[in-house]
């Protein structure tokens, strides 16, 4: 699966990537190491690292996997040190881990409440804030994947509207303090992004899928690999001025949207 860039665009530089056993993570570190990229697969599930870091090798690609979670401070920053000292400064950090699930506020519980904080504000908190002393000093790329419920409310979302606004407020406060060492850091919004486990707990029927791709003004889904072809724009050279941004790959759906076509609630 090429991407639109000339290969070897990373060449040589490491790439981190939290949620990179599957989904989009997945995808991103996959385009990182068809361009060269030696690529760092942190989940929570060995199985599921193995699988892609070895989808990653027999392309041609390189690399190592660390099965953690990204809520326990305790268990990312030695991991982050490992790879480190085996793939060298880390160019490229990616902060995809992330959970979700519909539920009205009046119906959820404080430790499901909780359990979305920690895993997508604090999760990408403790990644960078480990990573940040191993960030190749100028040069390194952080990219925080946010969604549109940062700045839009959505019924049965209050858990990840919260949580994202924080990593796209995180984020940029990143790129005021560590901008000035030469440390870049963007989110990117996906919007509804097809063969991703989220779109499937979210529109889990025909008619669900439907009234979400109708609502998009592109009138389709997105792709992993036009998230990950932006991605792999972000933490290229051909971005070396962008910092601080929150860029929007949603077919225009956050322009027009209100509210999220999830399956019918009760």
């Amino acid at each position: 699966m090429p991407g639109i860039f000339r290969d070897h665009l990373l060449l040589g530089k490491h790439a981190i990537v939290t949620g990179g056993g599957s989904g989009i993570g997945q995808r991103m570190a996959e385009r990182f190491a068809e361009h060269g990229a030696k690529v760092t697969l942190v989940g929570r599930k060995q199985e599921k690292l193995d699988a892609a870091a070895e989808a990653i090798r027999s392309s041609g690609g390189t690399s190592r996997t660390a099965a953690l979670d990204v809520r326990d401070y305790a268990a990312v920053e030695p991991a982050i040190q490992k790879a480190r000292d085996e793939f060298g400064a880390i160019d490229i950090l990616v902060c995809a881990a992330a959970g979700n699930f519909p539920a009205p506020v009046a119906g959820m519980s404080a430790n499901g409440f909780k359990a979305v904080i920690d895993i997508d504000l604090v999760g990408t908190f403790n990644t960078c804030r480990a990573a940040y002393a191993h960030l190749r000093k100028p040069g390194a790329s952080i990219i925080s994947i946010s969604a549109s419920q940062a700045s839009i409310p959505i019924a049965y979302q209050a858990h990840v509207c919260a949580a994202k606004a924080g990593v796209d407020l995180l984020t940029r406060t990143l790129a005021i303090e560590w901008g000035p060492e030469g440390i870049r850091a963007n989110c990117i919004t996906p919007g509804a992004t097809d063969d991703t486990e989220g779109m499937r707990r979210l529109t889990p029927t025909p008619e669900s899928r439907r009234r979400v791709e109708q609502s998009v003004p592109l009138r389709r889904y997105g792709t992993k690999d036009e998230l990950a072809d932006l991605a792999l724009f972000l933490c290229s050279d051909a971005a070396s001025y962008i910092t601080g941004a929150v860029y929007y790959c949603d077919g225009g759906h956050s322009l027009v949207r209100s509210t999220l076509a999830l399956a019918e609630q009760p």
